[in-house]
């Protein structure tokens, strides 16, 4: 399975972004509730039931992402998976953090944690379980941001998380009026990352700045891209038939060890977001995650790309 696609495989437990037919109209009440006080305790109502959880963890070990959402909401990270720990956009935070998996039960029981957080396919659930309360969450269940109020609730911080949301929405929303303003309200954008030998192209939940573009900014994506990869997520290119989803303006995901000799070829030349100037070139590391932390760095980039500012 290729690294790129590890990160939502694992989310999907079919990761890596959906992205996204997500069905939020049947979200669970997943409200935490009042606090008990004798014993430092909250109820969270997770999937698969109601979980006694801190009030105020102070060690977490992340098994599968949400690292920028934790971060966010000014939690401390005592461990993560290999993906988080060399995410360049939580290096500084993550420097002390020791990085573990499912499997490193022995590591994860040294750390000491009170609290573990994972995709709904990580391994060992129930050996994690009598280390420390661990609670899951299936990739793609609830939409990007109703997925951090969620950890909010967890974390007993839901008021914080909602106003992250609440911000984020807006100032997404209004940057997507100013970008339809300029670029047209019949412009389409297609989100592309060339990772290893590979080319993919994205639908609307897949990280890389797909929510923010067509979910929040309501940005078009091309008809030939939504048949291919917006129930899927993502769908893998080869460079003769790039031009068939390339939109008018085009944000191209790329690993520094990728492969773009596709750049090179007369066929990518041509293409009209390529000869106008309207490829926007994002680094791949770190651009498959959907967290506070991400979001709002892709939201400047953007801005920046498609408004200069």
């Amino acid at each position: 399975m290729k690294k790129l696609l590890l990160l939502p495989f694992l989310l999907l437990a079919a990761l890596i972004i959906s992205a996204c037919g997500t069905d939020t109209t049947k979200e669970e009440d997943t409200t935490a509730a009042p606090e008990d006080k004798k014993s430092g305790t909250i109820t969270y109502q997770s999937e698969n039931g109601p979980i006694e959880v801190p009030a105020d963890p102070q060690r977490v070990i992340l098994l599968s992402g949400f690292t920028g959402n934790v971060l966010d909401l000014g939690v401390n990270v005592v461990g993560a998976d290999v993906w988080s720990k060399t995410n360049p956009t939580f290096e500084k935070e993550m420097k002390d953090v020791t990085e573990v998996s499912d499997e490193d039960l022995e590591k994860i029981i040294e750390l000491e944690p009170d609290l573990i957080i994972g995709l709904s396919n990580i391994k060992n659930i129930d050996k994690l379980s009598e280390i420390a309360p661990t609670v899951t969450y299936t990739w793609g269940k609830v939409d990007y941001l109703t997925q951090h109020i969620e950890i909010g609730k967890l974390l007993n911080k839901e008021k914080e998380a909602q106003a992250w949301v609440d911000n984020f929405k807006k100032e997404a929303e209004a940057a997507g009026e100013e970008i339809r303003a300029k670029i047209g309200e019949d412009a389409t954008v297609s989100v592309m990352e060339s990772y290893g030998k590979d080319l993919y192209v994205f639908g609307s939940n897949w990280a890389r700045g797909t929510e923010i573009l067509y979910q929040a900014m309501k940005l078009n994506m091309p008809e030939k891209v939504k048949e291919v990869a917006q129930n899927s997520g993502y769908f893998a290119l080869s460079a003769e038939v790039i031009p068939e989803y390339a939109g008018d303006y085009v944000i191209l995901s790329k690993y520094s060890d990728a492969d773009t000799s596709f750049q090179e070829t007369e066929t990518y030349k041509n293409i009209p977001a390529v000869k106008n100037n309207r490829v926007f070139e994002m680094n791949g590391q770190g651009a498959s995650f959907s967290d506070p932390v991400t979001l709002e760095k892709q939201l400047e980039f953007i801005k920046k790309s498609f408004l200069g500012n």
